[in-house]
């Protein structure tokens, strides 16, 4: 892939110096209309060599198509972020749930992790002749 884009950077690098070697001549950029200039006093003129108008152009025209962009999608980036920062909003609340709750217990979880010396008499499983109650696995 590096290879080919050197490749294709030669090539371009190729086809402007072609450019500019066939638009040597001068020409003259006149920032008025003939005779308006006069009325503001100095010559508004400049005289260049022809690739250079060329490279120019290409170039304003280039900048302008990027800040014509740029404006167009300004509401998908500010929708970004309201959604970006809304999704932070929310993660945070997620983080701070889950450290207040860090042990989500039901009734009958409870019931169970509690000792049987302070369940009531009701509560507590009865055991059969010969067999004993089934013990849970201590916390870890």
């Amino acid at each position: 892939m590096r290879f080919i884009r050197l490749i294709f950077i030669a090539l371009l690098a190729l086809i402007l110096v072609g450019v500019a070697l066939a638009n040597r001549e001068m020409v003259t950029l006149s920032l008025f209309p003939a005779g308006f200039g006069q009325f503001l006093g100095g010559t508004w003129s400049l005289a260049v060599p022809l690739f250079v108008v060329i490279f120019g152009a290409f170039a304003l025209g280039m900048l302008a198509g990027l800040l014509w962009e740029w404006m167009r999608e300004a509401n998908y980036r500010r929708e970004a972020r309201l959604r970006h920062d809304e999704v932070a909003r929310l993660e945070s609340e997620m983080g701070h749930l889950r450290e207040r709750h860090a042990a989500p217990r039901d009734d009958v979880l409870a019931i169970l992790d509690e000792p049987s010396n302070r369940r009531p008499a009701a509560a507590r499983v009865p055991s059969h002749a010969g067999t004993t109650p089934a013990q849970l696995p201590a916390a870890r």
